[in-house]
C-alpha cells in the first residue's frame, strides 16, 4: 500500500523534507524561547461567538480597523492565514512552476525556499554580504526569470534591518521586471523603519505584516497583505473562501482597538528592556564569540561549541533555536527574548555551563 501511494505522489513531494516549525522540532520546557513569540499570555473573551455559520473571506472590520492602524486604504489590504499564507498566495499568482523563479537573500526565513520548492519554483539565492548586505551586483546578473524577491525585514534569523535606501534601490530596479515583498513580520519592534509610504510610489512592492509577533496572536493565525490594489483583486481570487475562523476574526478585532494598540507598544517597550538586560550578561559571557545586532524580539549569538550549549539548555527545559544548519551561521543559536524570569533562567544556566 505504500509503494502504491508514492507512486501516485509526486516524486519531488515524496522526498521533500519538510520545514522544521520550532513546535515541530518539540522540546519539552519551562522556557520557550525558540519561536519569537511574545512572552505574555493576552486575555481576549471569545463568549457568544456564531460558529454555525461561514465566517466573511475578507472581514471588513479587521481590514478596516488594521486600515486604520497602518494608514492605508482599505482596497490595499488583504487578510490571511498568516503571513505564510500570503507567500504562498504571491507565488500561486505570479509563478509559473517549472519556468520561473524566485530570490532570497541567505540566511533568511527559509519557508520562501519551501514553499517554492512545494511548487516546483525555482529559488535564486543570493548570499548577504557578512550577512548584512545585498549583493547588488549579483542580484542584476541572476534576476532573469525572477518573478518574485522575498526580503525579510527585520530578518530572521539574525534580527538585522536592511536600510531603506536599499531598499529604494531595488525596487527601482525592478520596475516592470519582479514583484517585491518585504516582509514586516517584526516591523512593530522597530516601527521607526516601516515602508508603508513606499507603497504609493511603488507599484510592485508587497509588505506582509502579521500579528503573531508583537500583538502576541500566534495562535489564532491572522496575517495581512499591504499591495496596490491589482494586486489585491489578483490575490483575492485564488483566496481560500474562509481563510479565517470566526474566533480568530473576532480576536482580532480586539487586537486593533486603539486601547489594544496601546497596549501591545506598551509590551514591546518592556521586552526591549528584558533585551537590554540579557544583551549585557551576553557581552560578558566567555561563551559567547559574537553577537548579531538586532531590532526584533530574538539575539543570534555565536558561541563557542554551540551545539553543547544548546543541548544542555535543552535538557533543562529552556529551548532555544540552533541555527547551525545555515553555511553562514556555524555555531550560532536564535535566542527569542522572554520574560524577565525567563531570562534570568536562562543567564543563571548559561553561567554555569560558563563554569563546567
Amino acid at each position: 500500500m505504500e509503494n502504491s501511494i508514492q507512486k501516485l505522489s509526486r516524486k519531488d513531494i515524496v522526498f521533500l523534507k519538510a520545514y522544521q516549525s520550532a513546535r515541530s522540532i518539540g522540546g519539552i520546557g519551562h522556557t520557550l524561547l525558540n519561536a519569537n513569540e511574545l512572552p505574555v499570555f493576552n486575555t481576549y473573551s471569545i463568549k457568544n461567538v456564531i460558529v454555525n455559520r461561514y465566517p466573511e473571506c475578507q472581514p471588513k472590520e479587521v481590514i478596516l480597523q488594521y486600515s486604520d492602524y497602518v494608514n492605508l486604504h482599505v482596497g490595499n489590504i488583504l487578510v490571511s492565514r498568516g503571513s505564510d499564507e500570503a507567500i504562498e498566495l504571491l507565488m500561486r499568482v505570479f509563478c509559473i512552476p517549472y519556468r520561473d523563479a524566485i530570490m532570497t537573500f541567505s540566511p533568511t526565513y527559509t519557508m520562501y525556499s519551501k514553499i517554492a520548492e512545494i511548487y516546483g519554483i525555482k529559488n535564486v539565492i543570493v548570499p548577504m554580504i557578512n550577512n548584512v548586505s545585498l549583493n547588488f551586483s549579483k542580484i542584476k546578473k541572476t534576476l532573469h526569470l525572477v518573478k518574485i524577491i522575498y526580503i525579510c525585514r527585520p530578518n530572521n534569523p539574525t534580527g538585522h534591518i536592511l536600510d531603506i535606501d536599499s531598499i529604494i534601490k531595488i525596487l527601482t530596479y525592478t520596475v516592470g521586471k519582479t514583484i517585491v515583498v518585504i516582509d514586516e513580520a517584526y516591523i512593530e519592534f522597530c516601527m521607526r523603519e516601516n515602508i508603508v509610504f513606499l507603497l504609493k510610489r511603488f507599484v510592485h512592492l508587497v509588505i506582509l505584516r502579521t500579528l503573531s509577533k508583537a500583538f502576541g496572536l500566534a495562535g489564532i493565525r491572522c496575517g495581512f497583505t499591504l499591495a496596490h490594489k491589482d494586486i489585491i483583486k489578483l490575490l483575492s481570487k485564488i483566496i481560500t473562501p474562509y481563510p479565517l475562523p470566526v474566533p480568530s476574526i473576532n480576536i482580532a478585532k480586539q487586537a486593533l482597538l486603539p486601547s489594544a494598540i496601546f497596549d501591545m507598544k506598551h509590551r514591546v517597550l518592556q521586552l526591549q528592556e528584558n533585551k537590554i538586560y540579557l544583551l549585557r550578561f551576553l557581552k560578558k559571557s566567555d561563551l559567547v564569540q559574537y553577537i548579531f545586532h538586532s531590532e526584533t524580539n530574538y539575539i543570534l549569538v555565536q558561541f563557542y561549541n554551540a551545539k553543547n550549549i544548546f543541548d544542555v539548555l535543552w535538557s533543562q527545559g529552556i529551548i532555544l533555536r540552533n541555527q547551525t544548519h545555515e553555511p553562514s551561521l556555524q555555531e550560532c543559536i536564535r535566542i527569542s527574548v522572554g520574560t524577565k524570569k525567563e531570562c534570568l533562567r536562562l543567564i543563571s544556566a548559561l553561567k554555569i555551563i560558563s563554569l563546567n
